[in-house]
């Protein structure tokens, strides 16, 4: 009997070991998710225009083929090399994300550009002309290695605000939030892409005014819907990038802009202490923006006319 018990007392044990690893891989998988919030909406962002132009009967499918595209770079590829990075060389995964936010507002800043100097749809058509499959395959294969970059971002901003112990707990936390991201964005991806064909069956079909009202608004509101979600994007690449670039750089040893911002944050707060987390939220993304889009203006400068010179 004092063996059953003693039994059964290791099994509550082990029990309650399991269950708050679970929940410490819930807690850091809310953590990691939030910090790459922004990473999150440029994804969602990003992705949508892969898919326009073609049959409504493809959309899905190509997106499909994208999340596990997407999965297979954050579980297959990514996910090893960070952890090995992390356990052999921690040092690296400060430069590494530097790298990446200089790549956030290096893309930022072209879309800021093309905001202001629209590209020519004539132009633009020209290198979209040919067989729909082969399209389709091309609009794939970018859009995959456009989440590649993303991807790379979002699991190197996870692994670094993770805080449980032990090699395997980190790979199953950067797991779970891999693929709780990947279903985010690309349920929330299929939603959209496929939310004018809801809203027109709606307005066609349904029985109510105002469900035939709904729908016409749906198919009405997705276009300016999509191009308000393309410039949040835009601006969260920035934010994103300058925080990562700021805060990295404090980390190397050179803490005058991430510290200055803080104080600016602060006292902007402290001017307005009803509205003060928002406040120091908003000042800080906004000059952390500033700070990206001016870097990532520089980085235009530096590699188009290289890029210009790789073309011809």
């Amino acid at each position: 009997m004092s063996g059953l018990l003693a039994l059964l007392d290791d099994v509550a044990a082990i029990a309650k070991v399991a269950a708050a690893s679970i929940d410490d891989i819930a807690t850091q998988t809310v953590k990691a998710g939030s910090k790459a919030a922004g990473l999150v909406i440029d994804d969602a962002a990003v992705t949508p225009k892969y898919v326009t132009g073609f049959k409504a009967d493809r959309e899905l499918p190509m997106v499909w083929r994208i999340a596990r595209g997407s999965i297979f770079n954050k579980l297959v590829i990514l996910l090893p090399i960070l952890l090995a990075l992390n356990y052999f060389l921690p040092w690296i995964i400060t430069p590494l994300l530097m790298l990446g936010g200089l790549y956030l507002c290096y893309e930022g800043a072209e879309k800021v550009i093309h905001y202001i100097r629209p590209q020519d749809p004539v132009a633009h058509a020209e290198h979209e002309t040919g067989d729909p499959a082969k399209l389709e395959e091309s609009r794939v294969a970018g859009a995959i290695k456009t989440d590649f970059i993303l991807s790379a971002e979002i699991m190197v901003v996870s692994l670094s605000v993770i805080e449980v112990g032990g090699f395997w707990m980190e790979a199953v936390t950067l797991a779970v939030v891999g693929l709780a991201i990947t279903a985010l964005v690309y349920g929330g991806v299929a939603l959209i892409v496929k939310a004018d064909d809801i809203g027109a069956a709606m307005h066609q079909n349904g029985r109510l005014g105002a469900t035939r009202a709904f729908g016409r608004g749906l198919v009405v509101g997705m276009p300016p819907f999509l191009a308000v979600l393309s410039f949040v994007g835009t601006l969260a690449m920035l934010w994103v990038g300058g925080n990562i670039l700021t805060h990295g750089a404090s980390t190397l040893g050179w803490p005058l802009v991430y510290d200055g911002i803080h104080h600016w944050a602060v006292d902007a707060g402290n001017m307005l202490s009803g509205a003060r987390g928002f406040v120091e939220w908003f000042v800080t993304a906004a000059l952390d923006g500033i700070v990206g889009l001016l870097i990532g203006l520089i980085v235009v400068l530096v590699v188009t006319p290289f890029m210009r010179g790789k073309a011809h």
